[in-house]
């Protein structure tokens, strides 16, 4: 398996949903972000690696 560099939208994707989560997890007044900041958190974690596995996304 050849890993490469995730393009820039995939990165920006995926900081958007790591931080999201992290505001879930601080701020208790967003419903659907406070309740699964957790699967946020690890979806962000699959944008970046599918990101790095997949050549040229």
């Amino acid at each position: 398996m050849n890993l490469s560099a995730p393009t820039q939208p995939i990165f920006i994707v995926s900081i958007i949903l790591a931080v999201l989560a992290l505001v879930g997890m601080f701020v208790n007044t967003i419903p659907f972000v406070s309740a699964n900041e957790f699967w946020i958190a690890i979806a962000a974690y699959v944008v970046l690696l599918v990101g790095n596995v997949a050549k040229g996304l």
